[in-house]
């Protein structure tokens, strides 16, 4: 059993590792500047369900951005759920968990219901 669960945590490690050449790759797009753009302006937060959202008193100019990024989001999760064996929404909350300690100060979180700035 011990083995299994390594294995499957090393395959998880590398799963996220694709995730993460993904998204840089993602980068080069133009919506991928704007998310970085309307992070530091505070029109969209990270969620601790991996996905995007916008924050309180933010308007909805980020709308869009909001529901491209988030589709992009749900096809990598899912790809990733499917192959560790574990659900798409724990996939998220992961992401989210290795993802927060690289968050520039002053973004936008919201974890457990509660928006605050990191």
């Amino acid at each position: 059993m011990h083995m299994i669960t390594t294995y499957r945590l090393a395959t998880l490690a590398k799963t996220f590792v694709l995730f993460f050449t993904i998204l840089a790759a993602s980068a080069a797009s133009a919506f991928a500047l704007d998310l970085e753009t309307a992070r530091a302006k505070g029109l969209v937060g990270e969620v601790d369900n991996g996905y995007i959202a916008i924050p309180p008193g933010a308007g909805t100019e980020a709308q869009q951005l909001v529901e491209t990024v988030n589709k992009q989001r749900l096809a990598v999760y899912s790809e990733i759920a499917a192959k560790n064996g574990i659900s798409v929404e724990v996939t998220g909350q992961r992401t989210f968990e290795k993802r927060y300690p690289s968050f520039p100060a002053g973004t936008w979180v919201k974890i457990k219901g509660v928006w605050s700035k990191k």
